[in-house]
Order: structure tokens, then C-alpha cells, then sequence
């Protein structure tokens, strides 16, 4: 499609990528239910069952009104700030990654398109990983250690690719696929995280969304750190993107530290003054409600 219309053919990717996605978003406006309760393609047991699991993933908390006393409570919120943190620090490196892996396969004498054919199994890999965590940690309903793994895992990654001029090409390959995988392990663990601690539909969805949309600020850094003069070693690119995973592996901490003392202190009813306040706002208090207890 390279000329038509006098645009360059990888303007045409972005146009027609752009096009499907906008057209997807506003079938969806209309395909997507709002709520199970308003589904129609469930049956009436299918509906009692999903509304079971959520009541059960979520302690039976909720938050279905939004009004000035819930507004205050999701702004002043210190989880959603430290998830948002969490997140910026490691999609920096989910970014990064695709400006540096192309550079570190031509150096093994590829050529170009045979390097981008190449990073092909390095995403498999990393998606593999991907699940394996995400399974995981699901069935030990457990976030944090497997946030550290990720992080850990692309720690050693970038530390051969910081070292490269002292690794054989080989390593700085493996390297890749360390660096890969540690961040598509951290990244979505970070989101879950996150969304499994905020109750309620409406704290959970302005949560999330502040979550994903400052947080990947890091994309902007990732393309502004990663100058082409310094490749292939790219000393801030990776320097940055490690100092980064580590502000996630450090907010990462501070929220397990956070939760944990938070669980100690309703274990020990230090929020049952809570259930004195008045129906209407006790039964829209979300994650603040004294029987919510939080996924570590």
C-alpha cells in the first residue's frame, strides 16, 4: 500500500490498526454487558453463579454509588497511588524491549528482518512464562513473590546486557529472553494485584484506569532513554529501565507491607468502628469495609 494516497506503507499500518481498534470500541459499546445482572445471553442459574464467585473474590463488598463521601474515599486511596507507581516502574521495560531486542539479534549477524523473524520466540517464551505465573499465582492466591520473580529474573537480564562487552553475544541473547519474560510476569501481576484489593465496581474501575493510564508514562521514558547513538549498548536505556523495575520492586514492598498491616488491624477489630456508620454509607464503603481483607 506504500504511495497510495501519498502515505508510506507503515503510516497504512498504523491507519488500519487504528481504524479495527475504533471500530471494535464502539461495537463493544453495544455487545458488551454492563453488568451479569443485565445479561441476556445468561440463563438465571448462569447469572446466581457468576454473582456467587464475584460476592466470593471480592468478601461481598461493594461500591455501586458514586457520590461525594465514595469520590473521596477511591482519591484519597493510597493503594491505587502505589499500584500506579508499581505499574510505571515495569512497563517501562515491557516497552523498552521492543526498541532494544532487534539491535542485540543483528549483533548475532542477522539481518534485519531475520532478527524481527527471531524475537518471535523470545515473546512465545515470555508468554509461556506469562501463564505459568499468572496459574500459579492464582491457585496460591498470592501476588507479591511472583512480582519480585519477574523482577528479579529481568534484574540478571539487564545486568549481562549492562556487562555486554565483557559476555559472549550468545548471553546477551539469553539476556533477552530474561528481560522478556521478568517484565510480561511483573506487568500483569501488578494489575491484578491492584484490582483484587480495591472493592466495589466503581472504585475498582476508576482504580484501574488511573492505574494503566499514568502509569504508562513509563512507554514515554522507555522511548526518550533508549538513544540511537548509544546502540548497541544503550548505558541509560538499560541503567534507566533497571533503576525503574526496582521503583516497582520497591513499591511493590511497601504495598505488601501496607496490606499486611492493614489485615492485622481488622483481624484485631480496629475497623469495626466502621459498622457504626450510617446503612447507606456501611454498605458502600468497598475495600474499607471491615470485613474486606486484603490478597497479599
Amino acid at each position: 500500500m506504500a504511495g497510495i494516497q501519498g502515505y508510506n506503507g507503515w503510516r497504512w499500518i498504523f491507519i488500519i490498526e487504528g481504524l479495527a481498534t475504533v471500530a471494535v470500541a464502539i461495537a463493544g459499546k453495544f455487545l458488551i454487558v454492563d453488568w451479569p445482572e443485565t445479561s441476556r445471553f445468561l440463563t438465571s442459574e448462569e447469572r446466581a453463579l457468576i454473582l456467587q464467585r464475584t460476592n466470593q473474590d471480592t468478601e461481598e463488598v461493594k461500591m455501586d454509588r458514586l457520590d461525594k463521601r465514595s469520590g473521596r474515599r477511591i482519591l484519597m486511596d493510597w493503594k491505587i497511588y502505589a499500584g500506579t507507581i508499581m505499574y510505571f516502574g515495569v512497563v517501562n521495560t515491557g516497552y523498552g524491549t521492543s526498541f532494544f531486542t532487534p539491535t542485540i539479534l543483528k549483533q548475532l549477524g542477522w539481518t534485519a528482518v531475520r532478527a524481527q523473524l527471531l524475537s518471535i520466540p523470545i515473546y512465545i517464551a515470555a508468554s509461556i512464562a506469562t501463564l505459568i505465573a499468572a496459574f500459579c499465582s492464582d491457585r496460591l492466591r498470592h501476588r507479591y513473590a511472583f512480582t519480585m520473580m519477574g523482577i528479579c529474573l529481568a534484574t540478571v537480564g539487564y545486568v549481562v546486557l549492562l556487562a555486554q562487552t565483557n559476555v559472549p553475544v550468545v548471553a546477551r541473547y539469553i539476556a533477552v529472553y530474561l528481560i522478556t519474560a521478568g517484565g510480561y510476569i511483573t506487568q500483569p501481576v501488578c494489575l491484578a494485584w491492584l484490582n483484587n484489593n480495591l472493592g466495589g465496581h466503581y472504585k475498582r474501575s476508576i482504580g484501574t484506569a488511573m492505574q494503566i493510564g499514568f502509569g504508562n508514562l513509563g512507554g514515554i521514558v522507555a522511548s526518550n532513554v533508549f538513544v540511537t547513538t548509544q546502540a548497541p549498548k544503550f548505558p541509560l536505556g538499560f541503567g534507566v529501565s533497571l533503576g525503574l523495575l526496582w521503583l516497582c520492586g520497591l513499591a511493590s514492598t511497601a504495598f505488601l507491607v501496607g496490606l499486611w498491616m492493614e489485615n492485622r488491624r481488622r483481624d484485631r477489630g480496629k475497623r469495626d468502628k466502621r459498622y457504626n456508620l450510617p446503612p447507606s454509607e456501611l454498605e458502600n464503603l468497598g475495600d474499607d469495609h471491615p470485613r474486606f481483607r486484603f490478597v497479599l
